[in-house]
């Protein structure tokens, strides 16, 4: 009867401990999340009391090619997606190529391993305040180092060329730690097989490293792609935008629209946000599914 009162006790304390949490959890994520879904099917400026208007800002964004919030979102998402079909590659497979260079241990591996995950302790606002400097188009250290006149933040390509290369340069530490652990995980005995074998490098990347790292090279894919989704500060720091709208993406229009200046648009800026929280959610999902079926295997 102790053991069965103490096991009582401990389950209760485990609520205990997870009510803070909960909490924490309700008030900050949960509420406001019901309650962004239920403005967006209102008309509301953030001040008056929201006004039931049904599915009408949904057809706005979707239907009415006249309206601007239909080219804002269109152009918005478009952005959105542009830069997750970018960025992806190439946030998996730099980190990839350094991960199985340093699997080999070459010298000085563990200090450059810590020279490249040092970026991801930074904030975005000392990131794109030193990435400013280096690309700017007067006195960049770029531009000036090898005498080019471009001007990185104000024309195209060179606007998303620099936002790709910024956003690397601050991430791409996180995914190699991430494939350095799983490739210290593969038995050094079938590497030798393989070396007996005659494999070579390119062969024991395809046949061998890729294959037995694929739960966490599938996880990467997966969450990198998600969270790309959320792209916001470095096309609102470095470009802002520009040039005419290429790299404004739609969390930026979200955000003018509801708190931007002139009369907010809440009700607009809500159905927005929850298209985009949907095909996030989408991504989410899929990555939940596929995650365990390779887990079954």
């Amino acid at each position: 009867m102790k053991i069965n009162k103490r096991g009582k006790k401990k389950s209760k304390a485990h609520y205990f401990f997870l009510a803070p949490h909960m909490i924490i959890f309700l008030i900050f994520f949960f509420i406001p999340f019901l309650y962004g879904i239920y403005v967006s099917f209102t008309k509301w400026d953030m001040f008056s009391v929201p006004q039931w208007i049904g599915l009408q800002n949904y057809a706005t964004i979707f239907v009415n090619k006249e309206s601007s919030f239909y080219r804002q979102f269109w152009n918005g998402f478009g952005n959105t997606l542009r830069f997750v079909v970018m960025m992806v590659p190439f946030q998996i497979l730099i980190p990839l190529i350094i991960a199985i260079a340093l699997y080999a241990k070459p010298r000085g591996a563990r200090l450059f391993q810590g020279i490249l995950y040092i970026p991801t302790l930074f904030s975005i606002s000392a990131v794109i305040l030193t990435w400013f400097f280096i690309l700017h188009p007067s006195y960049g250290l770029v531009n000036k180092l090898f005498g080019l006149q471009i001007n990185w933040f104000g024309e195209q390509p060179y606007a998303w060329i620099s936002i790709i290369a910024v956003t690397v340069w601050w991430i791409i530490g996180l995914n190699m730690v991430i494939y350095v652990a799983a490739l210290g995980g593969i038995d050094p005995g079938i590497i030798e097989s393989a070396q007996i074998d005659g494999a070579g490098w390119f062969s024991k990347v395809i046949h061998i490293y890729i294959p037995l790292i694929r739960f966490p090279l599938l996880f990467t894919i997966l969450s990198a792609t998600t969270s790309q989704f959320n792209i916001y500060g470095q096309p609102l720091m470095l470009t802002k935008g520009g040039p005419t709208e290429s790299t404004f993406v739609l969390i930026m229009y979200i955000r003018n629209l509801a708190f931007g200046s002139g009369k907010p648009i809440a009700g607009v800026a809500s159905a927005m946000a929850v298209v985009l929280g949907v095909v996030i959610g989408i991504f989410s999902v899929a990555q939940m599914i596929v995650l365990i079926k390779l887990q079954k295997e």
